[in-house]
């Protein structure tokens, strides 16, 4: 039997993404999706993991979004039962918030696709066995995690648009977080999310979504394939 995976959507244009889906179908993942802004958190004991996906609020934004405490105490438990937590983009930046690390403005508003880089960290973790060095990355957001971070939080990729793409818990190789948005690197999607965050994109610096559509077009595949090989390594860290 495929495991089971709860994922915590927070806008309803911002979905799990075609490279997460066709993933999990080819790994027998299923995947409950939970829309926090307006359904209930279910218990977490009878899932393998928890997938938190992106969205408009900031960490500490809980008086506008007070769907955060329940997602947070969600987070926390999931962390105390060492279950298997994969966050993207807001769900890194949960992650990073519920383990002590500072959140907050990015040196610059990163969207669109851009050349990540792993780190030491990053290069002997097992999430990333098997790809290169260097890889594209879907970026779309304007905080970040902050350093300095504690010794037992593991940086495993960086970019020059923000210094902590991704984020392990040493010890707990499948507690990940991930700035970027791969899952949701396809054509469709990219287009889905354009029309869904277009008073942003266009808020100065504006950004040029025509550029970025061709290179959704351009990297489609290549993001593709590999988000199903992280996505596959991933599963094997499952305890």
């Amino acid at each position: 039997m495929g495991k089971r995976f709860l994922v915590f959507q927070h806008v309803s244009w911002e979905g799990p993404g075609e490279h997460l889906l066709r993933s999990a179908k080819s790994q027998d993942v299923h995947l409950d999706l939970i829309e926090v802004w307006h359904q209930a958190i279910p218990d977490l004991t009878s899932y393998d993991g928890l997938i938190v996906l992106g969205g408009g609020p900031n960490v500490d934004q809980e008086e506008e979004y007070p769907f955060l405490r329940g997602e947070k105490n969600a987070i926390r438990e999931a962390l105390e039962s060492d279950n298997a937590y994969l966050g993207f983009c807001l769900g890194h930046q949960l992650l990073a918030h519920v383990l002590g690390l500072k959140v907050g403005p990015n040196s610059c508003r990163s969207v669109g696709f851009i050349e990540g880089h792993l780190t030491r960290y990053g290069r002997q973790h097992p999430l990333f066995q098997n790809l290169p060095n260097t890889m594209p990355l879907l970026k779309w957001h304007g905080q970040a995690v902050l350093s300095p971070v504690p010794k037992h939080i593991q940086i495993l990729v960086t970019s020059l648009e923000c210094e902590i793409e991704a984020i392990s818990l040493k010890g707990s190789p499948h507690v990940v977080g991930l700035q970027f948005d791969n899952h949701a690197g396809s054509i469709e999607d990219v287009t889905t999310w354009i029309e869904g965050d277009r008073s942003w994109l266009s808020s100065p610096p504006e950004v040029d979504t025509s550029a970025m559509l061709a290179d959704a077009v351009k990297y489609e595949t290549h993001v593709g394939e590999q988000f199903e090989l992280v996505f596959a390594n991933y599963l094997q860290l499952i305890p």
